[in-house]
């Protein structure tokens, strides 16, 4: 089979996946209408599974028309770095420790703003803990935020609107508010060694103008939740206190992650050292989030193998869009593939001028919200708060009207401040 073959056989599959997506929620539907097969419907319907069971079939149909050694050598290829960093840093960040250090801390906070507790507390969720992204990584941040969120605003007894009103501001909220450097947000990433863009550059160009968009975000979101938050518990104030100690420990492992997030080797072994610590003092600790990470993991494993070959067809848009044509390009791009990896191919252009570099990089992070592919973190977000949603599903085109008005805000940040 041909080169042109398995691209064009690549492109459809990677259509269908995104497709998949969309229809997810018919799926769990599904479930309850044919209870005798409503494991497999219920398994369609868990959108962490789609792009992993569609990279399967992928490398499966490679293997078949292009035979298993250039099947197995596609998949090998890949760098898989971000799913595992990923998965690593949701299970040290959701730990109860870093949970009870962060919750004490907005706690005080909210206590202290003339605004009731509740209020106060998921404006920091969507305001603050996305900025802290910045420094933290913006899956780590993502987690965080979810946790903090769940028990207030994602609850089932909320509407359905402001939920993913919230949902969408958080995803967008994080997607930019990791510009306030060059090593937290993943397309940021992918360009800022090859086009000398340090934090400096950043917080100049991008970052202040992400923190007004970010704020005015989260206090939108806020206001269309504030009568629901009323009967809210918030489980991080439950928590048992956990000793110093163990929150500096588990600080420094998560601290020890970030630092190395490129090196797999180390940050896999930091993880295991974690895993040993928690089970030596399991009495300060709740059920690690494994399932949950894993899940994340697999989506974006599955992303990496499926988008590995869409470059022929996005490069020639990405390279052929003057300034603000590219902006929108990027914008709309980023829905239907992860913002890193559109980067990353403007990243391979030779010669961009410095106006569409700062287009490309600011239409991505923009549009990093609309849909649960855009952006890295987000399948992380999804599964720590879709128990909140009907059918505990998300409605991808919920998902997309409810990050319409944030990413309006966003865009605009970018393009006119």
């Amino acid at each position: 089979m041909t080169e042109s073959s398995l691209q064009w056989l690549a492109a459809a599959l990677f259509a269908l996946a995104l497709a998949h997506t969309f229809a997810a929620k018919q799926f769990e539907r599904l479930s309850h209408r044919f209870p005798r097969h409503s494991g497999l419907f219920h398994l369609l319907g868990e959108v962490e599974v789609v792009f992993g069971l569609w990279a399967i079939v992928l490398v499966c149909c490679m293997a078949l028309l292009a035979g298993g050694p250039a099947a197995l050598a596609y998949a090998e290829s890949r760098n898989y770095t971000e799913p595992l960093f990923v998965f690593v840093v949701m299970v040290i960040a959701a730990s109860r420790p870093v949970l009870w250090a962060v919750s004490a801390l907005t706690h005080g906070l909210a206590q202290r703003a003339p605004i009731s507790t509740p209020v106060a507390r998921v404006w920091l969720g969507l305001a603050a803990v996305p900025l802290l992204g910045s420094a933290v990584t913006e899956p780590a941040a993502m987690t965080i935020a979810a946790l903090m969120l769940a028990p207030l605003a994602f609850r089932p007894e909320v509407p359905a609107m402001p939920k993913y009103l919230a949902l969408g501001v958080l995803f967008v909220n994080v997607s930019i508010g990791g510009t306030l450097t060059a090593y937290a947000a993943p397309p940021v990433l992918m360009v800022a060694t090859t086009w000398q863009w340090d934090s400096a550059f950043m917080f100049q160009h991008f970052g202040w103008k992400a923190t007004l968009a970010v704020c005015c975000n989260a206090t939108i979101a806020t206001l269309a939740l504030r009568a629901h938050l009323g009967g809210a518990q918030d489980d991080g104030e439950s928590l048992p206190p956990v000793p110093l100690p163990v929150v500096a420990v588990h600080i420094a492992l998560l601290a020890g992650v970030v630092l190395f997030a490129h090196h797999p080797v180390i940050f896999l072994g930091i993880f295991l050292m974690f895993m040993g610590y928690t089970q030596a003092y399991a009495r300060h600790q709740s059920p690690l989030i494994l399932k949950e990470a894993l899940l994340v993991a697999f989506f974006l494993a599955g992303l990496v193998v499926l988008g590995g070959m869409q470059q022929w067809w996005l490069q020639p848009i990405v390279a052929g869009l003057e300034p603000l044509a590219l902006f929108a390009g990027a914008l709309g791009l980023t829905a239907v593939t992860d913002n890193a990896a559109l980067t990353y191919l403007g990243s391979l252009i030779q010669g961009l001028p410095a106006e569409s570099r700062y287009m490309l990089v600011a239409g991505a992070v923009a549009g990093g919200g609309l849909t649960v592919i855009a952006n890295a973190p987000n399948p992380a977000g999804l599964a720590l708060l879709k128990r909140g949603f009907s059918d505990e599903t998300v409605s991808a085109g919920g998902l997309l009207l409810g990050a319409a008005l944030p990413t309006a805000i966003a865009a605009a940040a970018f393009l006119l401040l």
